[in-house]
């Protein structure tokens, strides 16, 4: 398993939105018998949202802030009743 770093992250990032400008000029086009098919946008809008999500992570450990994780601990008390 590879640990994304804040460069890796930009990096993607990047890509993906380099990959949305492309699709915009055009989904699909052909060369002679070659054709070239783009992802589908909003493949590529969930990558960028994916790759956004992960940068502002490694940006917020780098600074020393805390992530709000979605798991949560509740405590359970019994009663008897």
């Amino acid at each position: 398993m590879s640990v994304i770093t804040k460069e890796m992250a930009e990096k993607h990032l990047k890509a993906w939105l380099d990959a949305e400008l492309a699709v915009t000029t055009g989904q699909s086009y052909s060369i002679g018998s070659r054709q070239l098919t783009r992802v589908n946008i909003s493949e590529i809008r969930k990558q960028i949202e994916y790759w956004k999500n992960e940068l502002v992570k490694l940006e917020m450990r780098e600074n020393g802030k805390k992530i709000n994780s979605s798991r949560r601990i509740q405590g359970i008390i019994p009663r008897d009743f």
